[in-house]
């Protein structure tokens, strides 16, 4: 396995550690944007592969990251205070994204062209897709954060969104059910709530924004469960007994209702597989 000094730098896997270890917000997006860009007009796709992939990825400065329980309640008041708390949020949650969907990429390349079960080009193409959709999630939400005195940083910020991914590094179905098919999912569930609120407050750049969000994490939800189910296929594994296995050992708590079962069928999730799950 070549190493990140000697490893095709036009590959995905050396795309993939150059981001993670890039610590400014704004740079690892403009990086993940223009590294999408450049692999769509290559004529040779290499994914590589890479041992030295960072256990965390770079960060800030600022925010300061706190454990959930150390984070202040939300409120819920029409102030631009508020909305730009639930939009710096926001922000935080897609700048972890930009980071899952590379680590996924770089973390399980050895899944490429392997002897055993093997993952085709479709499927690390479809990552960087997500990674593509993300940095564009963040630098939007950036932007709209600029129109209310505010920029990512200014407030703290939740360190536990990480924590699946360290519990998840050995495991690509693991990884699967509980990134896209968990935490992306339970986005589908509220952004229509907040969409619905922008609209209400007449910020229709906000609610449109939000809209263009959704849209692009149904189909990265769509992306997980269309690979989750690839691997159980391959090994004879039943989806849904499997998926509650694994949300089981590798997922803290419960699922919470209620769920957007129309956008979750849309994206591949059926309800007999979550709804079990429910708190």
């Amino acid at each position: 396995m070549a190493s990140e000094e000697n490893s095709n730098r036009n590959s995905l896997c050396f795309y993939a550690i150059d981001v993670l270890k890039t610590a400014n917000a704004h740079e690892k997006a403009r990086k993940s944007r223009e590294y999408a860009k450049i692999w769509r007009h290559s004529k040779n796709k290499d994914v590589g592969q890479n041992k030295n992939i960072p256990l965390r990825p770079a960060r800030p400065e600022k925010p300061a990251l706190l454990m959930p329980r150390e984070m202040p309640k939300r409120k819920k008041s029409n102030t631009p205070e508020n909305k730009a708390i639930l939009l710096h949020a926001l922000s935080h949650i897609e700048l972890n994204a930009i980071d899952l969907a590379w680590d996924i990429i770089v973390r399980f390349s050895n899944l490429h062209q392997s002897d055993e079960f093997s993952l085709p080009l479709q499927f690390y193409e479809d990552w960087l897709k997500v990674a593509d959709d993300e940095a564009k999630h963040f630098l939007m939400l950036s932007d709209r954060l600029k129109k209310l005195n505010c920029q990512y940083g200014d407030y703290p910020a939740h360190d536990g969104l990480w924590e699946s991914a360290e519990k998840t590094a050995d495991s690509f179905p693991a990884r699967l059910a509980i990134v896209p098919m968990v935490l992306e999912a339970r986005g589908l569930d509220v952004t229509p709530n907040m969409i619905k609120m922008m609209e209400e407050q007449e910020d229709f750049e906000t609610a449109e924004m939000l809209t263009i969000i959704l849209a692009d994490e149904i189909t990265h939800v769509r992306a997980g469960s269309d690979w989750f189910k690839y691997w159980c296929e391959y090994y004879k594994k039943d989806e849904e007994t499997y998926f509650q296995e694994l949300v089981n050992e590798f997922f803290h708590g419960s699922l919470r209702a209620p769920f957007n079962h129309e956008d979750r069928e849309e994206a591949g999730m059926i309800r007999d597989w979550y709804e079990p799950l429910a708190s």
